[in-house]
């Protein structure tokens, strides 16, 4: 009789424990184009020696790709305006369809994050505030040449000499050095610069310009494109109407005893709808590609590979 309840309870176990393996059986065959995963797949260590799992590589993404860093940050302003949850939940998906590997965060990437980095996009209100820990982290990241891209007001903070040392431009927090949202048309003046490729002169959207920037001068930002500040009550206020000032540029320094790094500016982003235009899109993937210092079209131009076992095949007819 109890030898009949082992069998049982056996076989029991057995039918819940199937399951199981068939779907680890169909992840192995659908990670491995068909093709079982060897033992070692499953074996090797982590980087890290945390644990003996190696999870196989995340489908649809290029393992070649550009590796970025998206430095996000906590909602700010009304609706529609300063999303940088939103930012990092779509542009996430939309840089690894044009073939980059993206990781991000509402933080500061870590040293040990920034490692395996190729370009931080900042999109993150006030990226200046960095604790003594992070400001250490991006210094050295810079300092071995790694890119970054900023966008709107990722470059204010309390030291605007520092934010213009790591992107070539800064702006003081707490100044009155803005348009609100305002109708602005850029004047390109660099046309040749591969960046600019398919971006029209005196293109407008409606967005937030900044002024009374402090800017690095040893050496200085490669202006692509001004805008000639517009007369809104903020501009009228902080002394900036009529002024032309750059807000897209690039920036090739050296830290001392570091490598060449770069960075590309687009002060725009205020209206979060302005992401969408796909004028807009071309010029931050051809910006973000060349901070990486990878070919410029790399992301725009991505064609992303399709295994023919991933085809639709339709049913026949009965």
């Amino acid at each position: 009789m109890k030898l009949l309840k082992y069998r049982t309870l056996s076989l029991l176990v057995a039918a819940a424990l199937f399951p199981c393996a068939v779907f680890m059986f169909a992840q192995s065959v659908s990670t491995s184009g068909g093709h079982l995963l060897p033992y070692s797949a499953y074996s090797a260590k982590s980087p890290d020696n945390c644990c003996t799992y190696q999870p196989p590589p995340a489908q649809g993404q290029n393992p070649k790709g550009i590796h970025i860093f998206i430095f996000a940050g906590l909602k700010s302003h009304g609706p529609g305006q300063h999303d940088y949850p939103q930012f990092l939940a779509d542009w996430s998906k939309f840089l690894t369809a044009h073939g980059a590997v993206v990781d991000g965060a509402l933080y500061a990437p870590s040293a040990k994050e920034l490692a395996k980095t190729d370009v931080v996009v900042m999109f993150k209100g006030d990226a200046g505030f960095m604790t003594p820990k992070e400001h250490a982290a991006f210094l050295a990241y810079v300092k071995r040449g790694g890119g970054l891209v900023s966008i709107h007001d990722s470059l204010c903070g309390p030291d605007p000499e520092d934010m213009a040392m790591f992107v070539g431009g800064g702006k003081k927090h707490g100044q009155v050095n803005y348009t609100l949202g305002a109708p602005l048309t850029y004047d390109v003046v660099d046309p040749s610069s591969p960046i600019m490729e398919g971006f029209p002169n005196k293109f407008t959207i409606y967005d937030e310009a900044f002024y009374r920037m402090t800017w690095a001068t040893d050496p200085k930002i490669h202006v692509l494109a001004t805008v000639k500040i517009p007369d809104t009550p903020s501009a009228v206020r902080g002394g900036g109407v009529g002024q032309v000032v750059p807000q897209i540029w690039t920036y090739v320094h050296t830290l001392p005893g570091g490598q060449p790094a770069r960075a590309f500016v687009w002060m725009q982003g205020h209206i979060y709808e302005n992401f969408s235009n796909p004028v807009v899109q071309n010029l931050l993937l051809r910006g973000i590609a060349w901070a990486a210092r990878h070919p410029v079209n790399e992301l725009v131009d991505y064609k992303p590979h399709t295994s023919p076992r991933a085809a639709f095949i339709p049913m026949r007819r009965q």
